[in-house]
């Protein structure tokens, strides 16, 4: 925390041009002097660009998630006017707060969630609450409140009962509500699905939330593209609004390959951008539920 705090301080007293040049120094620590990280993104890598990863890729991934980590100083505290945003989608956003009936966004360790954030002062009365497990939600309070002090972030706990009644009622009454769809805790249902050319897990849990409470999906990221430019991208995965009662299987099934072949898609249009450094293609645990989608 207190690294942060200096991180964050020199930061904005600096500015984002001086104190960016920091940043070559901390990829370089990292691409030397964690050699698990690097053997996984070298896998990644490998697989997404379709031949031996170099050096340079490796260097790039780093330094775009290292850049992506230093701008959320800056767009934490509200200082969107440093960066030049592109959006795809914005029109799907507008059409689903017209009808006010909120929607749950999915996405991905794949670029900048808080990117994001700059679609808020495009749209009034957009709101967005992050719906993540309790464990991870105090270590992203603690870290972001030591960027931006003043910073007040609307976390829905998952984990039990009550989190899934807040997140109905966010939606109903005209809320987006965030998760995250590419990475599993441990003890819950997933999907083997192709993704990069293996099979990866992927979990349940979004999707068949999405479906329980009837409601539209879409994929959100922002990807970093160099410089002060980043690329928001807003897409539909399914829409379970309209269904009744008792979502089958088979359509939570199809939700979840249709959420992996945009993930798919993106990676392979912005490659660096993926922040997944671990064995993500490893099998799921022993006693973890498998459930194994129909074409």
């Amino acid at each position: 925390m207190l690294l942060l705090r200096l991180m964050s301080w020199i930061s904005l007293r600096l500015g984002r041009r001086l104190s960016r040049s920091v940043l070559y120094g901390i990829a370089a620590y990292f691409f030397v002097f964690a050699p698990r990280a690097r053997r996984h993104a070298r896998e990644y890598l490998c697989r997404v660009l379709g031949r031996p990863a170099t050096p340079i890729d490796r260097f790039r991934q780093i330094f775009a998630f290292a850049s992506t980590i230093h701008d959320r100083v800056y767009l934490l505290n509200q200082r969107f006017e440093l960066f030049q945003f592109s959006i795809d989608g914005e029109e799907l956003v507008r059409a689903a707060q017209a009808q006010g009936g909120g929607a749950l966004l999915i996405g991905a360790h794949l670029g900048s969630f808080e990117a994001t954030r700059a679609l808020g002062q495009r749209q009034a009365g957009l709101e967005i609450a992050m719906a993540m497990y309790a464990n991870n939600a105090r270590k992203i309070n603690s870290a972001l409140t030591a960027i931006c002090p003043r910073l007040k972030l609307d976390i829905i706990e998952l984990g039990h009962m009550p989190a899934m009644l807040e997140i109905r009622a966010r939606l109903a009454a005209g809320s987006f509500v965030g998760m995250l769809g590419d990475r599993t805790l441990g003890g819950e249902s997933v999907e083997q699905v192709m993704f990069l050319g293996a099979p990866a897990s992927f979990p349940l849990g979004p999707l068949r939330a999405a479906a329980m409470l009837h409601c539209p999906v879409y994929f959100m990221a922002a990807f970093y593209l160099g410089g002060n430019r980043y690329h928001i991208v807003f897409e539909q995965i399914a829409d379970f609004s309209t269904t009744g009662p008792g979502v089958g299987a088979n359509a939570i099934s199809a939700a979840v390959r249709q959420y992996v072949a945009v993930v798919e898609r993106h990676c392979r249009l912005y490659p660096y951008n993926w922040f997944n450094f671990l064995d993500f293609w490893q099998a799921p645990p022993a006693g973890v539920p498998l459930v194994s989608g129909t074409e």
